[in-house]
């Protein structure tokens, strides 16, 4: 069974694209939810990452990873794989 992978994104962010090109490249699927100008799906996101706010911010079975670079920080370390098969 395959992780369920959340990722709140601005349309435009580089950041957002790098962290779902790295997704995209390992076939994950994932639930983008495009947050631009939304306060209210912001604060949503906000109160399930412990108060980050920054974009991207990805949770992987519900469990929050941060953004872009803890995405990468991950895969670099070898701990991605196991945590998209969990």
């Amino acid at each position: 069974m395959a992780a369920t992978v959340e990722i709140y994104t601005w349309r435009f962010c580089p950041f957002c694209i790098r962290a779902k090109a790295l997704l995209d490249r390992k076939r994950v699927d994932y639930t983008e939810y495009a947050i631009d100008g939304d306060e209210a799906a912001r604060a949503v996101m906000a109160e399930r990452a412990d108060g980050r706010r920054s974009l991207p911010q990805i949770f992987i079975n519900d469990e929050g990873i941060g953004g872009c670079d803890e995405l990468h920080a991950l895969e670099r370390a070898g701990r991605l794989d196991p945590l998209l098969a969990a």
